[in-house]
């Protein structure tokens, strides 16, 4: 157990890897990129069910 909680603790201290900060942008970014893609996905979708609608109603 004492070897768990050694092993925990230097993981902790480290800072080799990326931390919480950068963890934040690049969800950030994601979610940006998400948001986008999904509004243009949205718009292109309305357009053509307005064609197809309009086609129909024709």
């Amino acid at each position: 157990m004492k070897n768990f909680t050694e092993s925990i603790v230097n993981f902790l201290k480290e800072e080799d890897g990326p931390t919480a900060v950068e963890y934040a942008v690049m969800l950030a970014l994601i979610v940006v990129v998400c948001l986008a893609s999904v509004g243009t996905i949205g718009t292109n979708a309305n357009a053509k069910f307005e064609a197809v609608g309009t086609a129909i109603g024709n």
